[in-house]
């Protein structure tokens, strides 16, 4: 179905042939999941293009589409293949093309085909891929409440004095242990005044004694991304921290609020924003209010100020406003939200209400 549904947008944007070497867009189309994949498709046929080392594992994940070990680069033998099935207009996304690939194939084209083969065509799969289906939608889930129980089991470890890389080892390895494949991205533990620092990657810092830490991090199980941040504070907090940290919740659940079918990236983006803008914070508020997740931490549709995409049903986006204050410190409070018909439904459930250890 995936598969047809690619052949129909390429048709749509007026090529006759595909060229996918994103690996996540060849996941999501054939289910291969090896780190050297090209995907072809020709006359409404797909072609998985791979070497040697994935000869079995290609045919036992994409056992739906035809596979082709290469033994030269597996672009240069589906540019060839593509030639050989009559494509004289094949789609490309640019996005995901560098200079060098795309002049790479060319040449792997006879010079009579070569002018004019390779059209950009724009991202056509990651728009695909980001409406997902139930089955994603599962995967998805299970990861994020994975997060959840990481955070949960955070609570009890967390203490002045632990360095942030203590941490994140710590949580890292707790997710290991719960069946992560691996973290969606490098785990981000700021503390004290590089709170303030909204992606603070961990370091031999300490946690303060008195002061925020905030947990920005996500596991991927099946090949499927979570992402969520919760932000607690050490020791008694000054009653500016805690005026602070009630805004940015606020910003956040209106935003959550805001999430419904029809409803444009921007205008979830400024729920937010407005809240923060009522207190005059919003100038602390330095990024954009979430993104869509799925195969990949960073996907589409991205809500920030004046986004004209519409949701859809099956969108899984973050809602992640914050506050940050150099020199003093920042918070930022992050949910993965299912768009649905009935609005957006939490995925990472975990508690949200002030937090002081």
């Amino acid at each position: 179905m995936r598969k047809k549904r690619a052949t129909a947008a390429a048709k749509a944007a007026g090529v006759d042939g595909m060229l996918i070497a994103h690996l996540p867009d060849v996941r999501y189309l054939c289910g291969f999941t090896g780190s050297n994949a090209v995907l072809a498709f020709a006359g409404g046929r797909a072609t998985l293009f791979t070497d040697g080392r994935y000869t079995v594992q290609a045919r036992v994940e994409a056992a739906r589409t035809r596979v082709m070990i290469a033994k030269k680069p597996a672009v240069v033998a589906a540019c060839e293949w593509l030639e050989t099935a009559g494509v004289r207009r094949c789609g490309f996304d640019a996005a995901h093309t560098t200079v060098a690939g795309l002049e790479m194939m060319r040449k792997a084209l006879s010079a009579k085909v070569r002018r004019g083969m390779f059209v950009a065509v724009g991202p056509l799969v990651a728009r695909m891929r980001e409406v997902k289906d139930v089955d994603e939608v599962k995967l998805i889930r299970a990861a994020a409440l994975v997060g959840c129980d990481l955070f949960e089991g955070m609570l009890t470890y967390l203490e002045a004095g632990l360095t942030e890389t203590e941490v994140a080892a710590t949580l890292e390895y707790a997710a290991r242990l719960a069946g992560a494949e691996g973290m969606s991205f490098d785990t981000i533990v700021a503390s004290g005044e590089r709170s303030a620092l909204p992606h603070g990657r961990a370091t031999g810092a300490k946690l303060p004694k008195q002061g925020f830490v905030t947990l920005d991090f996500g596991v991927i199980l099946d090949g499927y991304c979570s992402d969520m941040t919760r932000t607690v504070h050490i020791g008694k907090a000054l009653p500016s921290e805690r005026d602070v940290y009630d805004s940015v919740l606020e910003a956040q659940e209106a935003a959550v609020a805001a999430v419904a079918p029809g409803v444009t990236a921007g205008e979830v983006d400024e729920a937010a924003r407005s809240v923060l803008r009522r207190v005059k914070l919003d100038k602390y508020f330095s990024h954009s209010t979430g993104h869509g997740v799925g195969l990949e931490i960073h996907e589409g549709p991205r809500l920030a100020a004046k986004q004209t995409q519409v949701l859809e049903q099956g969108m899984v986006i973050t809602i992640e406003p914050g506050v940050y204050m150099p020199g003093r410190f920042g918070l930022r409070i992050e949910d993965m939200v299912l768009v649905t018909a009935n609005g957006g439904e939490v995925l990472t459930p975990s508690v949200k209400a002030w937090i002081e250890l």
